[in-house]
């Protein structure tokens, strides 16, 4: 942040109540400027090589997810390391409101820690690990227990793309159902065996929906499988309402939804940047 920059806001916030506002001006007006770099305010001494930003994407990933109401106690983001293909990147076993570049570890294909100094991981890791193994295409991988798509995890009504930003479920949306080779379980992916499971059902799909549980979704990149994550928990939402109202809803097809996915990817940073600076105030914390 330029001193020219900070002295044009220095002067015109007098009072303690009128500094307060402009502090958060001066910061959105930094960040939109390019002048203030979280990224370079988040390294992580744990993970040499590893780009600063890619980490910022997980902790800001995460924390929108949970600023959203996608995620709350529980539901992890992580990354295929960029430095290892056969390695990830997924914060220790921390509420995602709570992650912080710090707090982040390197993992390997079986879900080992590399360094887990102590940490405790989550124990549903095996979800990332064996989707990362079975898509070698796959750069993120999301888990939530989106209270938007519980409904279509557990009814016959499968979940549809209504518009044009969850675009990427035209393709379909499996349900993985882990009673159907595995009896009754805890209901968590505990080990290799649900996880490669898990995976199997996700097939090439962007989304998997969890009988009971959730949802994963997927992406080339941690910001479009967050931007998955959200918009498939909206999707389902609005989905439940125009059911509501009775009869079949025009939904998107296969064809619409490609074509309209390339664009989501297109201007990706536009809704990415503008989510980042809603949680920009928490990254202080």
């Amino acid at each position: 942040m330029t001193r020219k920059l900070l002295a044009r806001w220095t002067v015109r916030c007098w009072g303690a109540s009128a500094r307060l506002a402009c502090i958060g001006a001066l910061v959105a007006t930094a960040l939109l400027a390019g002048r203030l770099d979280v990224s370079a305010q988040t390294p992580s001494a744990s993970l040499p090589g590893v780009d600063p930003a890619l980490l910022e994407d997980i902790v800001v990933g995460s924390r929108i997810l949970a600023d959203f109401g996608v995620v709350d106690g529980f539901g992890h983001v992580s990354a295929r390391s960029p430095t290892n293909p056969n390695h990830f990147l997924m914060s220790r076993s921390l509420a995602p409101a709570l992650v912080t570049a710090d707090d982040i570890m390197e993992f390997d294909l079986d879900g080992n820690p590399v360094d887990a100094r102590g940490r405790t991981v989550f124990l549903e890791r095996f979800i990332h690990s064996e989707i990362y193994k079975a898509r070698p295409d796959v750069m993120s991988v999301v888990h939530t227990h989106s209270p938007g798509v519980i409904p279509f995890s557990v009814s016959k009504v499968p979940l549809r793309a209504m518009f044009h930003n969850p675009a990427f479920l035209a393709v379909g949306v499996p349900v993985w159902d882990i009673r159907k080779d595995f009896g009754e379980t805890s209901m968590l992916v505990a080990n290799a065996a649900l996880g490669k499971s898990l995976a199997e059902t996700l097939g090439d799909k962007p989304v998997v929906l969890m009988r009971g549980h959730g949802d994963v979704t997927v992406g080339p990149t941690v910001k479009m499988a967050v931007f998955r994550a959200y918009y498939t928990d909206v999707n389902a939402k609005l989905q439940a309402q125009a059911l509501a109202l009775g009869g079949e809803p025009n939904y998107l097809t296969p064809g619409e939804g490609v074509k309209a996915d390339q664009t989501n990817f297109a201007v990706m940073d536009r809704i990415w940047n503008l989510w980042r600076m809603r949680i920009l105030p928490t990254l202080a914390k």
